[in-house]
């Protein structure tokens, strides 16, 4: 399926929606022009027009289905039925795809609440999509091949996109899209860290962003273990595994695999 005129309906200008929507307009492979956002708030609409004047907001979810190819769900597990009560009747399940963000909501129940021979998908980004950054973990329900290639195309351009069973999403969903906010919280923590050791916060707020940049990109060069890396650093007797050991015997990676477990949806 080509994407030049692909029409994309985005149901939720929150803010998941809203970087979606920026996301898209930022890539190639989707006119901004082509893009149709809904909400019920004015503000996020407004906010979306401000960003990216070419994309068509609305407060109809009906009007923007109708001229739409691909409709995102990008709303709350919560208002996913009474959503789906005002659209299911509007979708073209022969021509239209429906892609839903929203969390633990599976394929069975969005089968139920649209059509159970509906194109179907699945997907947990983060929201760096925001910065074309995010990493997108996708799952298709009846789709073709081109229809999943489709997908991982278009959330492929906004970062790294993976599809997966349906059964691995929860997994994804805290290693990534809850993950972004562990980072932020190593940021944070690393950031008062140098503050106490007397660096200023906006010096050592760079300071650990550029480091971690650094460390992506070495484990990306070398395709290595984090563990390789780490050894080249330690020098026995040397101040790096000092500080290592000391994170260890307070729990750092306990709490990080606790962290990520707690936030499995079961």
């Amino acid at each position: 399926m080509e994407t030049a005129d692909l029409k994309i309906a985005i149901i939720g200008a929150g803010n998941m929606g809203g970087a979606i929507a920026r996301g898209l307009s930022k890539g190639t492979l989707i006119q901004a022009k082509n893009i149709y956002v809904s909400d019920v708030s004015r503000a996020n609409l407004d906010a979306i027009k401000i960003a990216v004047p070419d994309i068509s907001v609305s407060d109809s979810n009906v009007d923007a289905v109708k001229v739409a190819d691909m409709v995102i769900l990008a709303v709350k597990p919560w208002l996913v039925d009474v959503i789906a009560k005002e659209i299911e009747h509007k979708i073209d399940y022969k021509k239209q795809i429906i892609v839903s963000i929203a969390a633990g909501v599976d394929f069975e129940k969005l089968a139920e609440l649209f059509d159970t021979d509906a194109t179907l998908f699945r997907v947990i980004p983060n929201t760096a999509i925001d910065v074309l950054q995010s990493v997108s973990t996708i799952a298709s329900f009846h789709a073709d091949k081109e229809q999943e290639e489709l997908i991982l195309s278009i959330f492929g351009e906004l970062g790294k996109a993976f599809l997966v069973p349906e059964t691995q999403l929860n997994a994804f969903m805290s290693l990534s899209s809850c993950g972004i906010a562990y980072a932020f919280r190593y940021i944070r923590a690393a950031t008062e860290g140098g503050v106490e050791m007397g660096i200023y916060p906006n010096v050592a707020k760079e300071v650990v962003i550029q480091t971690l940049r650094g460390a992506i990109d070495l484990l990306e060069a070398n395709d290595s273990h984090p563990e390789v890396e780490i050894d080249k650093v330690t020098t026995p007797g040397g101040i790096t595994i000092k500080g290592l050991n000391e994170m260890e015997a307070n729990g750092f990676t306990n709490a990080v695999i606790k962290g990520l477990k707690a936030s499995l949806l079961k």
